[in-house]
């Protein structure tokens, strides 16, 4: 398969066999695990592109140039986790810098910008982004960089990323979009403008709650320099056995995500019916207020719904109610996973900024997994029953 033909294979295709579909050495199918710290070299001033495991790595470069290709993108790098690849990013900003960020987002990013690079001179603005007019008047001429996931972490809420990207481009800053909700199967940040492209490759990417992993993508050459550098600075680069299961997730990540959206549209539905539910917030519903805009910038809707429950004394008889869905942290895997943000994955926000963004005691995360539908829906109604008899 030549070089050319690979360029123009489709998403699906690029994802089963990578850029390089088998090892020349072998004929290995599978991209071999180079498990090795350091590489020889042929002689002095030579090097077979590899010198040592923390700077590159085969297995780590097969991984990073399939995501590149997947995401639209010129450079691929991986890191240890998502948050990994975020602080490697702030560091091609600069003391006195200003970012405009999503006041609803992972609160780990929260934590990291506000705890650790807010004491050296960066400053940061929590924005509802999905509110064009409140994300312009908070640029101020220090602004560098718009920082946005879209869909928001937990509630739903979708930005308008061309819009952003002209927004800031205007005054020479980068747009950065977490696409870890969607994936490159449903969104595609760089074609509408973006900069640079951020992805917690634990979620979907891997997609088998097996592996961490954070990855950042853009097609800057100046900044590929600066980041390479971070990444090989600070040593948050992935490990090559953690590559190779991503590399293996990546073949399933298209008919993955076609079965995490049809089952969470599905259960979203569902879930309006429920007479224990207040409000359900899912970007496919027709009456979301960002639908149109969804629809413009993605292919599908994803396996992400929040809901509110109607009485916050259902919450600790939900979660220890299903059996299916498991209770615990994290997104985008196989499993159906529920999360209380309150008290696990927003928990370092402030409590007036948490509440303002809709984080509250009712606030329940539902990542639909892949298994049957009627299974998932049949866990949460025995659930939602449990609460009813529990608290009449």
């Amino acid at each position: 398969m030549s070089k050319g033909d690979l360029n123009s294979l489709s998403l699906e295709t690029v994802l089963v066999h990578g850029t390089v579909p088998f090892d020349p050495a072998t004929g290995a199918i599978s991209t071999p695990i180079y498990q090795s710290s350091t590489f020889r070299h042929p002689g002095l001033g030579q090097s077979t592109g590899f010198d040592y495991g923390r700077v590159t790595n085969p297995t780590r470069a097969e991984l990073e140039r399939t995501v590149a290709r997947i995401e639209h993108g010129k450079y691929g790098l991986a890191f240890a986790s998502g948050m990994g690849a975020i602080s490697s990013l702030i560091k091609i900003f600069k003391p006195g810098d200003h970012l405009i960020v999503s006041e609803d987002l992972y609160g780990g990013t929260y934590r990291l910008f506000d705890e650790y690079y807010g004491k050296y001179g960066f400053s940061f603005s929590w924005i509802d982004t999905s509110d064009f007019a409140k994300m312009e008047a908070a640029v101020r001429p220090e602004t560098k960089a718009l920082f946005i996931e879209t869909p928001s972490n937990p509630m739903m809420k979708v930005t308008d990323i061309r819009r952003s990207a002209e927004l800031i481009h205007k005054r020479g800053g980068l747009l950065i979009v977490d696409n870890t909700f969607l994936s490159p199967c449903f969104q595609n940040p760089l074609d509408l403008g973006a900069d640079i492209v951020v992805h917690s490759g634990t979620k979907y990417l891997a997609g088998h709650n097996d592996a961490l992993a954070g990855f950042l993508v853009h097609s800057n050459d100046k900044v590929e320099v600066d980041l390479r550098n971070a990444q090989k600075s600070e040593g948050a680069s992935l490990a090559p056995f953690d590559a190779w299961l991503l590399l293996r997730g990546l073949q399933t990540l298209a008919i993955r995500m076609e079965r995490h959206d049809k089952n969470a549209a599905a259960i979203a539905q569902w879930l309006r019916g429920q007479d224990r539910v207040e409000k359900v917030f899912y970007p496919g519903f027709e009456d979301h207020p960002q639908y149109q805009l969804s629809r413009s910038q993605t292919r599908g809707h994803g396996g992400m719904i929040s809901f509110y429950l109607k009485n916050p004394a259902d919450v600790a008889v939900l979660l220890r109610s299903v059996t299916v869905i498991l209770f615990a942290e994290s997104l985008g895997g196989v499993q159906s996973l529920i999360t209380y943000p309150l008290v696990q994955t927003h928990s370092a926000i402030p409590e007036a900024m948490r509440l303002s963004a809709g984080v509250n005691d009712k606030l329940m995360r539902l990542s639909v997994g892949i298994e049957d539908v009627k299974d998932i829906i049949a866990d949460l109604d025995a659930a939602l029953t449990q609460c009813k008899k529990e608290n009449k």
